[in-house]
């Protein structure tokens, strides 16, 4: 097991993940913040859903994710139609300039990325991936705290991934 003190500069570099993020939104188009990239991002991974899932997977409450759909729903960017299986409930789909939107996203995404990591080998960048993977398991459902078990994760793909994923 690691000593305190790597325990503890992995605290400080983690910190510094903040900087990383805050750079990555500022190549955000002015009218898709983070909130609304990273629901373009799950939609386009993992497909049409309920709203409970996609707060579910944002790991946000029902009014913070009803405020980020309802943002992305204006922009024509998803359509919410009645979930056959349950009237009440409305299943979440990209649009076809919704798809534009989220490619536009991961194009920025990646050239930023490419451009910042010009001097790391594929094998680090590889390296990077798994071993950011690995930590986002280790901790789970980041809404899991003490005496309550942690959800099963969601790994990100290295694909499409928007600066907020």
């Amino acid at each position: 097991m690691a000593e305190q003190a790597q325990f503890e500069e992995l605290a400080r570099q983690l910190s510094a993940v903040g900087a990383v993020k805050r750079d990555m939104g500022r190549i955000l188009p002015p009218d898709c913040p983070a909130g609304s990239a990273a629901v373009l991002t799950l939609l386009g991974r993992h497909g049409d859903m309920r709203m409970s899932k996609l707060a579910e997977l944002l790991s946000v409450d029902m009014s913070v994710t009803s405020r980020h759909v309802a943002h992305v729903a204006a922009r024509g960017w998803i359509e919410r139609s009645p979930d056959p299986a349950d009237k009440r409930s409305r299943i979440l789909r990209l649009t076809p300039e919704g798809i534009r939107q989220l490619d536009e996203l991961s194009r920025r995404t990646s050239h930023l990325l490419a451009e910042r990591l010009s001097d790391w080998t594929d094998d680090e960048v590889g390296q990077l991936i798994g071993l950011m993977s690995r930590l986002r398991a280790s901790f789970g459902d980041c809404r899991s705290g003490p005496g309550r078990p942690a959800a099963a994760p969601v790994l990100e793909e290295t694909t499409r991934t928007p600066a907020s994923t």
